[in-house]
């Protein structure tokens, strides 16, 4: 991969689940309402009022994010809202609202919207169909409600789905982000892997020959081939990244406790943009440099004065080291599987892609930002690459409207209805 400078993205406030304590979770709350800061931030505020807008959605687990397009396919601007999903639907409720606050043209019958989720999979649903279900029934009870025809749901292969036949066909709706992105890129290189890495999780997904070649579809699918790793640069805990880590010469086992996480490694290689820093930290305590040091140094029963502060940045370097590895075993049992891709670029997506620029660089491969794939404006570049799903969806959609594909799924919805 050739050497990538550092890339700006955009990010808002986070939620993350401290297990610390009960003042840690009501701390972790807060910080994701946005009732300690901003609710949302993007490259750009300008939004068109036209008839045609189309608003992309991608419902996680811990953030929506939005994207906003023109009639010509052009992705004006993109946002994130902290949304904590896990604590009850009224959080998608208040995010709509703070979406509304934003575009206040997304609530007019002439807008559209094209939804992608993962959402259904917090503990807050019994099980993934009631996830769908739920999440369904909240947009569309908000974004529908001029007309059912303007809300879609991607759905993969199944195509564009309306509300009401997304109950019958949960196991397409369901965690179809990665497919929505992969798909978009197919359209742009032909062959290529695209690794999205975010807060929380990492997606490798090989293009070939234009079209999605991953071999899972499913989560469950996708985990035993590779295409998906638990492994992000905010809110991993260390102690899954490795069991054994080498510091000061001596290999040593790693405490099984939520003590640190990858935000504090990223804090301290000075790769984490303070605006995906969102999230609490293992102790609720400060983000500072000294802060992280003393967290890393309790995963291996030590206290930070105990070693200098270059040894805890080397500490550092050895996680990230071994985070990096783990990515790259799972990148090479994808490409294993497709050997059309062994010198294919890596197109690098989310807020942790400065590491599929390092897996680029050292693997001798070319390097394609999402970002600047999309053609966004160059202030917008960073967003849309953090916030990739959302873009592609809203992409992927607008080419339905101009095909008039989307216009004839209107017209049978309607029928539909009307029936």
């Amino acid at each position: 991969m050739r050497e990538a400078p550092a890339v700006d993205a955009g990010d808002v406030r986070g939620a993350a689940l401290s297990a610390a304590s009960k003042a840690a979770s009501k701390a972790a709350s807060k910080a994701a309402s946005g009732a300690a800061g901003p609710a949302a931030a993007s490259a750009s505020a300008s939004a068109p009022t036209g008839e045609a807008a189309l608003f992309g959605w991608d419902v996680g687990g811990a953030h929506v994010k939005v994207s906003l397009a023109d009639a010509c396919g052009a992705v004006l601007d993109v946002a994130q809202w902290a949304c904590p999903l896990w604590q009850g639907l009224d959080h998608l409720e208040r995010t709509i609202d703070l979406v509304f606050e934003r575009w206040p043209q997304a609530r007019t019958a002439a807008a559209r919207h094209a939804v992608t989720m993962t959402g259904e999979m917090v503990d807050l649903f019994a099980d993934r169909a009631e996830g769908v279900r739920a999440i369904v029934a909240t947009l569309a009870g908000r974004l529908g409600g001029q007309s059912a025809a303007s809300l879609r749901f991607y759905a993969g292969d199944a195509g564009w789905l309306a509300a009401d036949a997304c109950a019958a066909d949960w196991r397409h709706v369901a965690s179809a982000n990665w497919l929505a992105t992969a798909s978009w890129v197919g359209t742009r290189v032909a062959d290529a892997v695209l690794i999205d890495i975010g807060s929380t999780t990492t997606d490798i997904i090989p293009i070939v020959g234009g079209r999605v070649a991953a071999r899972a579809a499913t989560d469950a699918g996708r985990l035993a081939s590779g295409e998906l790793v638990y492994h992000g640069v905010v809110r991993t805990p260390l102690c899954g990244v490795a069991h054994r880590i080498e510091f000061g010469g001596v290999t040593v086992n790693v405490m099984n406790e939520w003590f640190a996480t990858t935000a504090d490694v990223y804090r301290l290689t000075g790769e984490l943009d303070a605006l995906h820093d969102v999230h609490p930290s293992a102790d609720n305590g400060p983000k500072t440099p000294a802060a992280s040091r003393a967290r890393i140094a309790r995963m291996i029963g030590r206290d930070a004065h105990e070693a200098s502060e270059a040894d805890w940045q080397r500490f550092a370097q050895r996680w990230r080291t071994l985070q990096l590895r783990e990515i790259g075993l799972n990148l090479a049992r994808v490409i294993a599987a497709h050997p059309t891709l062994a010198a294919a670029p890596l197109v690098g997506a989310g807020c942790g892609r400065f590491l599929v620029a390092t897996l680029a660089r050292d693997e001798a491969r070319g390097y394609v930002d999402f970002g600047v794939l999309a053609g966004v404006p160059d202030a917008c570049v960073g967003w849309a690459a953090t916030c990739a799903p959302s873009v592609a969806v809203a992409l992927l959609a607008m080419d339905e409207v101009r095909s008039e594909r989307w216009g004839r799924l209107d017209r049978r919805a309607a029928v539909a209805g009307a029936a």
